[in-house]
Protein backbone atom coordinates (compact mmCIF):
# COMPACT_ATOMS: atom_id res chain seq x y z
CA UNK A 1 0.00 0.00 0.00
CA UNK A 2 2.97 2.21 0.97
CA UNK A 3 4.73 1.66 -2.62
CA UNK A 4 1.44 2.23 -4.00
CA UNK A 5 0.67 5.58 -2.52
CA UNK A 6 4.36 6.72 -3.51
CA UNK A 7 4.11 6.02 -6.90
CA UNK A 8 0.35 7.27 -7.46
CA UNK A 9 1.54 10.71 -6.07
CA UNK A 10 4.59 11.45 -8.28
CA UNK A 11 2.43 10.17 -11.04
CA UNK A 12 -0.24 12.65 -9.86
CA UNK A 13 1.83 15.21 -9.02
CA UNK A 14 3.85 15.75 -12.39
CA UNK A 15 0.28 16.76 -14.26
CA UNK A 16 0.33 19.80 -11.93
CA UNK A 17 3.38 21.17 -13.16
CA UNK A 18 1.18 21.28 -16.82
CA UNK A 19 -0.60 24.38 -15.28
CA UNK A 20 2.73 26.16 -13.81
CA UNK A 21 4.12 25.52 -17.33
CA UNK A 22 1.29 27.42 -18.78
CA UNK A 23 0.70 30.16 -16.03
CA UNK A 24 4.52 31.10 -16.54
CA UNK A 25 4.51 30.63 -20.43
CA UNK A 26 7.13 27.98 -21.17
CA UNK A 27 5.53 26.02 -23.39
CA UNK A 28 2.01 25.66 -24.95
CA UNK A 29 0.06 22.94 -23.07
CA UNK A 30 -3.12 21.50 -25.06
CA UNK A 31 -3.91 19.43 -22.38
CA UNK A 32 -5.43 23.11 -20.37
CA UNK A 33 -7.78 25.28 -22.35
CA UNK A 34 -8.68 27.88 -19.85
CA UNK A 35 -6.14 31.26 -19.29
CA UNK A 36 -3.70 30.67 -16.31
CA UNK A 37 -2.74 33.46 -14.46
CA UNK A 38 1.04 33.41 -13.32
CA UNK A 39 -0.50 33.35 -9.56
CA UNK A 40 -1.89 30.23 -10.48
CA UNK A 41 0.72 28.55 -11.89
CA UNK A 42 2.69 29.18 -8.61
CA UNK A 43 -0.60 26.55 -6.75
CA UNK A 44 -0.13 24.37 -9.34
CA UNK A 45 3.57 24.79 -8.52
CA UNK A 46 2.62 24.45 -4.88
CA UNK A 47 0.40 21.11 -5.46
CA UNK A 48 3.37 19.73 -7.10
CA UNK A 49 5.60 20.60 -4.62
CA UNK A 50 3.62 19.28 -1.91
CA UNK A 51 2.59 15.73 -3.40
CA UNK A 52 6.57 15.02 -4.33
CA UNK A 53 7.77 15.88 -0.66
CA UNK A 54 5.10 13.87 0.71
CA UNK A 55 5.52 10.67 -1.08
CA UNK A 56 9.16 11.77 -0.26
CA UNK A 57 8.68 12.05 3.46
CA UNK A 58 6.65 8.69 2.93
CA UNK A 59 9.40 6.75 0.96
CA UNK A 60 11.76 8.12 4.14
CA UNK A 61 8.98 7.52 6.54
CA UNK A 62 9.48 10.47 8.09
CA UNK A 63 6.49 10.43 10.34
CA UNK A 64 4.29 13.76 9.57
CA UNK A 65 4.41 12.77 6.02
CA UNK A 66 0.45 12.84 5.94
CA UNK A 67 0.31 16.38 6.83
CA UNK A 68 1.89 17.30 3.07
CA UNK A 69 -0.11 14.60 1.71
CA UNK A 70 -3.27 15.70 2.62
CA UNK A 71 -2.12 19.50 1.87
CA UNK A 72 -1.35 18.81 -1.35
CA UNK A 73 -4.69 17.04 -1.82
CA UNK A 74 -6.42 19.48 -0.68
CA UNK A 75 -4.91 22.39 -2.89
CA UNK A 76 -5.13 20.25 -5.85
CA UNK A 77 -8.49 19.23 -5.84
CA UNK A 78 -9.55 23.13 -5.05
CA UNK A 79 -7.55 24.13 -8.37
CA UNK A 80 -9.34 21.09 -10.07
CA UNK A 81 -12.50 22.65 -8.84
CA UNK A 82 -11.58 26.01 -10.31
CA UNK A 83 -10.78 25.10 -13.41
CA UNK A 84 -13.06 21.82 -13.90
CA UNK A 85 -13.80 21.25 -17.68
CA UNK A 86 -9.71 20.86 -18.19
CA UNK A 87 -9.03 19.14 -14.53
CA UNK A 88 -11.90 17.16 -13.62
CA UNK A 89 -10.58 13.64 -14.24
CA UNK A 90 -7.90 14.57 -10.88
CA UNK A 91 -10.39 14.21 -9.23
CA UNK A 92 -10.38 10.38 -9.26
CA UNK A 93 -6.57 9.84 -8.13
CA UNK A 94 -6.95 12.61 -5.20
CA UNK A 95 -9.66 10.29 -4.23
CA UNK A 96 -7.20 7.47 -4.31
CA UNK A 97 -4.86 9.30 -2.77
CA UNK A 98 -6.97 10.14 0.28
CA UNK A 99 -8.37 6.86 0.69
CA UNK A 100 -5.00 5.30 0.88
CA UNK A 101 -3.11 7.99 2.68
CA UNK A 102 -6.04 7.54 5.36
CA UNK A 103 -5.23 3.55 5.66
CA UNK A 104 -2.00 4.06 6.09
CA UNK A 105 -1.97 6.95 8.49
CA UNK A 106 -4.67 4.86 10.53
CA UNK A 107 -2.30 2.21 10.70
CA UNK A 108 0.88 4.06 11.97
CA UNK A 109 -1.48 5.60 14.59
CA UNK A 110 -2.46 1.95 15.51
CA UNK A 111 0.93 0.83 15.62
CA UNK A 112 2.11 3.66 17.79
CA UNK A 113 -0.52 3.18 19.92
CA UNK A 114 0.57 -0.35 20.53
CA UNK A 115 3.99 0.56 20.78
CA UNK A 116 2.74 2.84 24.02
CA UNK A 117 0.79 -0.23 24.99
CA UNK A 118 4.30 -2.71 25.13
CA UNK A 119 6.32 0.12 26.74
CA UNK A 120 4.13 0.93 29.82
CA UNK A 121 3.52 -2.82 30.39
CA UNK A 122 7.78 -2.59 30.20
CA UNK A 123 7.44 0.35 32.67
CA UNK A 124 4.64 -1.22 34.53
CA UNK A 125 6.96 -4.73 35.20
CA UNK A 126 9.96 -3.50 36.69
CA UNK A 127 11.97 -4.30 38.61
CA UNK A 128 12.65 -7.04 37.03
CA UNK A 129 13.70 -10.48 38.65
CA UNK A 130 15.89 -12.80 37.08
CA UNK A 131 16.89 -14.78 40.06
CA UNK A 132 17.75 -18.56 38.92
CA UNK A 133 15.14 -20.76 38.99
CA UNK A 134 15.81 -24.31 41.14
CA UNK A 135 13.61 -27.03 41.57
CA UNK A 136 13.20 -25.90 45.18
CA UNK A 137 11.03 -23.67 43.88
CA UNK A 138 8.52 -26.03 42.34
CA UNK A 139 8.51 -28.37 45.08
CA UNK A 140 5.15 -28.20 46.79
CA UNK A 141 3.53 -28.01 42.89
CA UNK A 142 1.47 -31.26 41.75
CA UNK A 143 3.45 -33.97 40.24
CA UNK A 144 2.50 -33.42 36.96
CA UNK A 145 3.60 -30.21 36.82
CA UNK A 146 7.05 -30.94 38.25
CA UNK A 147 7.30 -33.30 35.40
CA UNK A 148 6.72 -30.33 32.81
CA UNK A 149 8.78 -27.80 34.83
CA UNK A 150 11.71 -30.17 34.56
CA UNK A 151 10.85 -31.43 31.09
CA UNK A 152 10.41 -28.06 29.75
CA UNK A 153 14.36 -26.71 30.36
CA UNK A 154 14.34 -23.82 32.80
CA UNK A 155 16.02 -25.16 35.51
CA UNK A 156 18.99 -23.25 36.21
CA UNK A 157 17.62 -20.46 33.96
CA UNK A 158 17.10 -17.00 34.68
CA UNK A 159 12.99 -16.14 35.46
CA UNK A 160 11.17 -15.51 32.17
CA UNK A 161 10.37 -11.80 33.67
CA UNK A 162 9.38 -10.75 29.82
CA UNK A 163 8.18 -12.57 26.59
CA UNK A 164 8.52 -11.42 22.28
CA UNK A 165 7.15 -14.10 19.78
CA UNK A 166 5.98 -14.32 16.36
CA UNK A 167 3.68 -16.47 14.72
CA UNK A 168 2.35 -17.72 11.69
CA UNK A 169 -1.37 -18.86 11.60
CA UNK A 170 -4.45 -19.78 9.57
CA UNK A 171 -7.54 -18.81 10.94
CA UNK A 172 -11.64 -18.87 10.23
CA UNK A 173 -13.91 -16.26 11.66
CA UNK A 174 -17.24 -18.15 11.61
CA UNK A 175 -17.72 -21.94 12.10
CA UNK A 176 -19.67 -21.97 8.68
CA UNK A 177 -16.34 -20.83 6.85
CA UNK A 178 -14.56 -23.44 4.54
CA UNK A 179 -11.34 -21.19 3.77
CA UNK A 180 -8.62 -20.70 5.74
CA UNK A 181 -7.18 -17.18 5.86
CA UNK A 182 -3.34 -16.58 6.58
CA UNK A 183 -2.41 -14.12 9.36
CA UNK A 184 0.81 -13.02 10.89
CA UNK A 185 0.87 -11.90 14.41
CA UNK A 186 3.59 -11.04 17.24
CA UNK A 187 2.92 -10.90 21.10
CA UNK A 188 4.45 -9.51 23.99
CA UNK A 189 3.74 -10.66 27.62
CA UNK A 190 5.09 -9.53 31.00
CA UNK A 191 4.74 -11.79 33.97
CA UNK A 192 4.73 -9.44 36.82
CA UNK A 193 2.19 -8.49 36.64
CA UNK A 194 0.77 -10.98 33.88
CA UNK A 195 -0.44 -8.84 31.21
CA UNK A 196 0.07 -9.48 27.18
CA UNK A 197 -0.44 -7.35 23.94
CA UNK A 198 -1.04 -9.43 20.71
CA UNK A 199 -1.86 -7.87 17.23
CA UNK A 200 -2.43 -9.95 13.54
CA UNK A 201 -2.81 -8.76 10.46
CA UNK A 202 -5.35 -11.11 8.33
CA UNK A 203 -5.33 -10.25 4.32
CA UNK A 204 -9.13 -11.92 3.40
CA UNK A 205 -8.87 -10.69 0.25
CA UNK A 206 -6.37 -8.03 -2.14
CA UNK A 207 -8.92 -5.37 -0.99
CA UNK A 208 -9.75 -5.71 2.90
CA UNK A 209 -7.32 -6.27 5.41
CA UNK A 210 -7.60 -7.17 8.80
CA UNK A 211 -6.03 -5.74 11.69
CA UNK A 212 -6.47 -6.66 15.12
CA UNK A 213 -5.16 -6.21 19.08
CA UNK A 214 -6.09 -7.78 21.86
CA UNK A 215 -4.81 -7.16 25.29
CA UNK A 216 -4.67 -8.50 28.79
CA UNK A 217 -3.75 -6.10 31.50
CA UNK A 218 -4.71 -5.37 35.27
CA UNK A 219 -6.59 -7.52 35.38
CA UNK A 220 -8.86 -6.78 32.20
CA UNK A 221 -9.02 -7.61 28.48
CA UNK A 222 -9.76 -5.61 25.70
CA UNK A 223 -10.38 -6.69 22.18
CA UNK A 224 -10.20 -4.36 19.00
CA UNK A 225 -10.47 -4.90 15.42
CA UNK A 226 -9.98 -2.96 12.37
CA UNK A 227 -10.87 -3.13 8.81
CA UNK A 228 -8.27 -1.89 6.10
CA UNK A 229 -6.80 -0.22 9.68
CA UNK A 230 -9.58 2.41 9.33
CA UNK A 231 -12.72 0.91 11.03
CA UNK A 232 -13.75 -0.54 13.90
CA UNK A 233 -15.17 -3.90 13.54
CA UNK A 234 -15.04 -4.58 16.75
CA UNK A 235 -14.46 -3.14 19.97
CA UNK A 236 -15.10 -4.94 23.15
CA UNK A 237 -14.76 -4.78 26.79
CA UNK A 238 -16.62 -6.42 30.46
CA UNK A 239 -16.22 -8.86 32.66
CA UNK A 240 -16.92 -12.03 30.42
CA UNK A 241 -13.53 -10.34 27.43
CA UNK A 242 -11.83 -9.83 31.34
CA UNK A 243 -12.27 -13.54 32.10
CA UNK A 244 -11.58 -14.77 28.45
CA UNK A 245 -8.15 -12.64 28.58
CA UNK A 246 -7.41 -14.14 31.87
CA UNK A 247 -7.61 -17.90 30.60
CA UNK A 248 -5.51 -17.08 27.31
CA UNK A 249 -2.96 -15.40 29.67
CA UNK A 250 -3.06 -19.07 31.63
CA UNK A 251 -2.90 -21.38 28.56
CA UNK A 252 0.05 -19.47 27.18
CA UNK A 253 2.33 -19.35 30.52
CA UNK A 254 3.47 -23.09 28.47
CA UNK A 255 5.51 -20.52 26.25
CA UNK A 256 7.10 -19.26 29.45
CA UNK A 257 6.99 -21.88 32.15
CA UNK A 258 8.60 -20.23 34.67
CA UNK A 259 5.44 -18.07 35.05
CA UNK A 260 4.16 -21.64 36.59
CA UNK A 261 5.20 -20.37 39.60
CA UNK A 262 3.59 -17.23 39.76
CA UNK A 263 1.86 -15.90 42.91
CA UNK A 264 -1.31 -15.73 41.60
CA UNK A 265 -1.24 -19.18 40.50
CA UNK A 266 -2.82 -22.09 42.36
CA UNK A 267 -2.77 -25.50 41.05
CA UNK A 268 -5.20 -28.48 41.95
CA UNK A 269 -3.84 -31.80 41.13
CA UNK A 270 -6.18 -33.72 39.06
CA UNK A 271 -4.28 -36.94 38.44
CA UNK A 272 -0.59 -37.99 37.78
CA UNK A 273 -0.81 -36.27 34.05
CA UNK A 274 -3.57 -33.46 34.96
CA UNK A 275 -3.54 -30.34 36.91
CA UNK A 276 -6.22 -27.27 36.78
CA UNK A 277 -4.70 -24.13 37.75
CA UNK A 278 -6.80 -20.94 38.73
CA UNK A 279 -5.69 -17.26 38.37
CA UNK A 280 -6.86 -14.58 40.02
CA UNK A 281 -5.64 -10.88 38.99
CA UNK A 282 -7.39 -7.94 41.33
CA UNK A 283 -10.93 -8.78 40.61
CA UNK A 284 -10.96 -11.24 37.67
CA UNK A 285 -10.53 -14.88 38.24
CA UNK A 286 -10.18 -17.97 35.89
CA UNK A 287 -9.34 -21.88 35.34
CA UNK A 288 -8.03 -24.15 33.05
CA UNK A 289 -6.64 -27.69 32.92
CA UNK A 290 -3.06 -28.62 31.38
CA UNK A 291 -3.26 -31.85 29.92
CA UNK A 292 0.36 -33.77 30.05
CA UNK A 293 2.13 -36.88 28.18
CA UNK A 294 4.11 -39.24 30.33
CA UNK A 295 7.64 -37.17 29.15
CA UNK A 296 6.33 -33.99 30.54
CA UNK A 297 5.14 -32.34 27.80
CA UNK A 298 1.97 -30.83 27.12
CA UNK A 299 -0.59 -32.37 25.15
CA UNK A 300 -3.73 -29.89 25.53
CA UNK A 301 -5.32 -27.10 27.68
CA UNK A 302 -8.89 -27.33 28.53
CA UNK A 303 -10.85 -24.14 30.28
CA UNK A 304 -15.08 -22.71 30.08
CA UNK A 305 -14.69 -19.58 28.38
CA UNK A 306 -17.17 -17.54 27.08
CA UNK A 307 -17.37 -17.05 23.39
CA UNK A 308 -18.23 -13.81 22.88
CA UNK A 309 -19.18 -10.97 24.57
CA UNK A 310 -23.21 -10.99 23.66
CA UNK A 311 -25.32 -10.16 27.04
CA UNK A 312 -26.10 -14.05 26.62
CA UNK A 313 -23.07 -15.05 25.91
CA UNK A 314 -22.17 -18.67 27.23
CA UNK A 315 -19.07 -20.49 28.43
CA UNK A 316 -17.98 -23.13 25.91
CA UNK A 317 -15.18 -25.55 26.45
CA UNK A 318 -12.13 -24.13 24.51
CA UNK A 319 -9.27 -26.58 23.42
CA UNK A 320 -5.68 -26.01 22.84
CA UNK A 321 -4.10 -28.96 21.19
CA UNK A 322 -0.47 -29.11 21.09
CA UNK A 323 0.85 -30.45 17.38
CA UNK A 324 4.62 -30.44 17.84
CA UNK A 325 7.00 -29.32 20.55
CA UNK A 326 10.41 -27.76 20.00
CA UNK A 327 12.86 -26.30 21.94
CA UNK A 328 13.58 -22.76 21.23
CA UNK A 329 16.28 -20.52 23.32
CA UNK A 330 16.85 -23.47 25.57
CA UNK A 331 13.20 -23.75 26.54
CA UNK A 332 10.79 -26.70 25.40
CA UNK A 333 7.67 -25.42 24.58
CA UNK A 334 4.71 -26.20 22.57
CA UNK A 335 5.69 -24.11 18.61
CA UNK A 336 2.29 -25.99 16.65
CA UNK A 337 -1.19 -25.54 18.29
CA UNK A 338 -5.23 -25.76 16.91
CA UNK A 339 -7.26 -23.83 18.71
CA UNK A 340 -10.91 -25.14 19.06
CA UNK A 341 -14.44 -24.60 20.47
CA UNK A 342 -16.94 -26.94 21.34
CA UNK A 343 -19.93 -25.66 20.21
CA UNK A 344 -23.94 -26.91 20.19
CA UNK A 345 -23.41 -27.68 16.76
CA UNK A 346 -19.81 -29.93 17.13
CA UNK A 347 -15.83 -29.07 17.46
CA UNK A 348 -15.04 -25.87 15.51
CA UNK A 349 -10.98 -25.61 14.59
CA UNK A 350 -10.96 -21.37 14.45
CA UNK A 351 -6.77 -21.00 14.61
CA UNK A 352 -3.57 -23.24 13.57
CA UNK A 353 -1.00 -21.54 15.09
CA UNK A 354 2.85 -22.02 15.18
CA UNK A 355 5.45 -20.09 16.85
CA UNK A 356 8.41 -18.92 14.22
CA UNK A 357 10.24 -17.10 16.79
CA UNK A 358 10.57 -16.21 20.50
CA UNK A 359 12.59 -14.17 22.57
CA UNK A 360 12.79 -14.21 26.77
CA UNK A 361 13.78 -11.10 29.18
CA UNK A 362 13.39 -8.39 25.97
CA UNK A 363 12.38 -5.10 25.36
CA UNK A 364 9.24 -4.29 22.93
CA UNK A 365 11.76 -3.60 20.30
CA UNK A 366 14.23 -7.14 20.94
CA UNK A 367 16.31 -5.44 22.24
CA UNK A 368 18.02 -7.20 25.52
CA UNK A 369 16.85 -6.37 28.84
CA UNK A 370 19.80 -5.06 31.44
CA UNK A 371 20.14 -7.62 34.46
Amino acid sequence: MRLTIIILSLLHAFIHLFGFIKGFGIAETRELSLPISRNWGMLWLAAFLLLVAAAIFLLLKFRYWWILMFGGILLSQLLIICFWSDARWGTIPNVILLIASLMVFSGQVFTRKIESERSAMLQNSLPHNFEKISPEKWSNLPVPVKNWLENSGVTGKENICTVLLKQKAKMKLKPEQNEWFEAEADQYFTTEPAAFNWTVNLKMNPLIKIRGRDKFEGGKGEMRIKMNSLFNIVNETGEKIDEGSLQRFLGEIVWFPSAALHPNISWEEIDSLTARATLKINETKGSGTFHFNKNGDLEKFTALRYKGNEPDAQRHEWIIAVKETSEMNGIRIPTKMESTWMLESGPWTWLILEITDILYNTAPSGKPLDN
